[in-house]
């Protein structure tokens, strides 16, 4: 594998402002760029000395038109092993689909973000990361903003969104905290949609795909002239959200600059753009999103206790995937059936030994890692039920066939916890509030069936949700 700062990219672009944004992104991590405007010159590049020497290829949908595909056919014909992203503005499915069968290894939906740019191209030509269905692959399918579309019955994830939707009517910030792909932008927007703020806007912002220069512009807004560059007055995210919420994705790469400056905003209520002379008053909700414990980044100096004690009055954690191996049938079923909604696409069943084969890993990319894996399979499956042998780079990773892996994926992590870490039994009512999440979740909130199930009248259910301080979300 050649060394970082000898990687070549070859960008099929047309658009000059697009080309140099590109190749400044991709230069921060030692990639040099190349340009062909069509694809006539993309093809007569593969045989040059500059063209044996690529390490990846992006190309803009718009430069071939209607026949992207066949150009991305024709680029893999000759160069099998290269990497080809397509870059989009199209967030239809169906491209996404004939891109992919046609041989791309990603696809990326415009504008991209720098962190979404750099992790593509890492993953498509890092050898040791593993490839085809274990890569990000697409964007995220469209979901419905509401707890119901949080799929798994593990106490974890139940106490977890629990927590959530009692927050969710209130006014309070909240701080989510959760590795990335376990959910934590699907949780926002359920809490947003049943929030009382539901009929005003929610703003996410994401900090990772900012360039640090543009932050504190980017959430205080700035005046015309204000600093170099500055050409125009820019309304900042959180005056745009006054009376409405405001989602501070990736809370904990705030610069501590910033931070000082947020905290003072909350703490006084009102925003004073960069180079304004008076602050504006505002009302608005923060939901902060990390993917790292802030408290840790507190105890290292990188974040200050003071933000994260206004931010955090209210605090979810997420568990990973892996924590919740339990709630993969279930995530599974879900994910294709809605992936066989999808344009191009119909829906499949799964086979008991490709179930046990995706409870088996471990899912650094979480559930948005698992939708894209049954996503790629799901585009090249033939038969009619997917099966251990359309996850070949999981059965490479873990170095074994479906007859050897785990058998029942359902008794793994979807169990109850009888002990503390101590070795001790748990109290008896923590165990029995744990069972009762376990049975709301698996059986999607209809209580009705929940009492029937557990035995119990649902007078008796409600008055154990209420002693035991479960709300009708868990």
């Amino acid at each position: 594998m050649a060394d970082l700062e000898q990687r070549l990219l070859m960008l099929i672009d047309d658009e000059p402002a697009q080309s140099r944004l590109i190749s400044a992104l991709a230069g921060r991590e030692g990639w040099r760029t190349i340009i062909a405007r069509d694809a006539e010159t993309a093809i007569a590049t593969l045989g040059t000395r500059q063209g044996m020497q690529l390490s990846a290829i992006i190309l803009d949908q718009w430069v071939p038109g209607d026949d992207a595909c066949s150009l991305i056919s024709e680029l893999k014909s000759r160069r099998p092993a290269l990497p080809i992203l397509m870059l989009t503005a199209s967030t239809s499915p169906l491209l996404a689909v004939e891109a992919m069968r046609a041989g791309a290894t990603d696809y990326l939906v415009k504008p991209v973000a720098p962190d979404r740019l750099m992790h593509a191209l890492r993953s498509a030509t890092t050898r040791e990361t593993p490839r085809d269905e274990l890569a990000p692959l697409t964007e995220k399918m469209p979901s419905n903003p509401d707890f119901e579309s949080m799929i798994g019955a593990s106490p974890n994830f139940r106490k977890a969104l629990a927590v959530a939707a009692k927050a969710a009517r209130g006014h309070g910030h909240v701080l989510i905290e959760g590795e990335s792909g376990s959910g934590k932008e699907l949780l926002i927007r359920a809490m947003h949609a049943a929030s009382p703020r539901a009929k005003m806007p929610l703003r996410i912002v994401n900090i990772a795909g900012l360039a640090g220069n543009s932050v504190e512009s980017a959430l205080f807004g700035h005046e015309k002239g204000a600093f170099p560059g500055a050409f125009d007055r820019q309304i900042g995210a959180l005056q745009h959200c006054d009376g409405a919420t405001l989602a501070i994705d990736e809370v904990d790469r705030l610069p501590l600059s910033v931070q000082e400056r947020l905290l003072e905003s909350l703490r006084r209520h009102d925003v004073r753009p960069i180079g304004a002379q008076h602050s504006f008053r505002i009302d608005v909700r923060i939901i902060a999103a990390s993917n790292l414990p802030l408290q840790d980044l507190v105890s290292q100096g990188h974040f200050l206790p003071e933000l994260l004690e206004i931010l955090s009055p209210t605090k979810v954690e997420l568990p990973p995937l892996r924590e919740r191996t339990g709630d993969i049938p279930a995530l599974t079923r879900f994910f294709l059936a809605r992936i066989g909604e999808q344009p191009g696409l119909r829906e499949l069943g799964i086979t008991d030994g490709a179930l046990s084969l995706l409870a088996a890993y471990d899912w650094p990319g979480n559930v948005r890692q698992l939708q894209a894996v049954l996503f790629r399979a799901a585009v090249f499956c033939d038969g009619d039920a997917l099966t251990s042998e359309d996850f070949p780079q999981l059965l490479n990773i873990l170095g074994t066939g479906p007859s050897t892996v785990a058998g029942n994926p359902m008794q793994e992590s979807s169990g109850v916890m009888l002990y503390t870490p101590d070795g001790n039994l748990r109290p008896l009512e923590d165990i029995e509030a744990d069972v009762i999440r376990l049975a709301i979740g698996h059986y999607r909130g209809r209580m009705t069936e929940v009492a029937r199930r557990l035995g119990i009248g649902r007078s008796t259910l409600y008055r154990k949700l209420s002693e035991l301080g479960i709300d009708n979300a868990a």
